[in-house]
């Protein structure tokens, strides 16, 4: 019997351990990367097209990248100083984030970017509640 509760919590220690190392954050704890671009005025609705089918792209190719979504402004409170696209970009930590910003995937994005924008608003914060 002694050895069986040593078995017991030895395994119950080894599951903990292992859960606590692979569970991803909850949304709540993940790091939020939240983008905003103001085109151009010349470019023309297919450049921005491009541009958006090249960020959507990401997450398939960057494995940091735990969640990701994006939208169009469509606010009617006529405060958004031209920035007309919001990506929303979550990763389980700074070091995953890391990982993205020099990510090779995320550079060739950059670069079909660049000719197209007129500014850029990047803000990164730690979900709360």
């Amino acid at each position: 019997m002694k050895y069986f509760l040593i078995l017991l919590l030895f395994m119950t220690a080894t599951l903990t351990g292992a859960q606590a190392q692979t569970a991803p954050a909850s949304p709540a704890n993940r790091l939020r990367h939240v983008v905003l671009f103001k085109f151009k005025d010349a470019s023309s609705a297919a450049d921005i097209k491009k541009v958006e089918d090249a960020f959507r792209a990401l997450p398939a190719r960057i494995s940091t990248i735990r969640d990701f979504e994006w939208g169009k402004n469509n606010s009617p409170e006529g405060q958004n100083q031209g920035f007309t696209h919001c990506f929303f970009v979550s990763f389980d930590s700074e070091k995953d984030r890391d990982v993205y910003l020099p990510h090779p995937a995320h550079s060739a994005f950059v670069e079909v970017l660049k000719p197209h924008l007129d500014k850029v608003l990047v803000i990164d914060y730690w979900a709360g509640k």
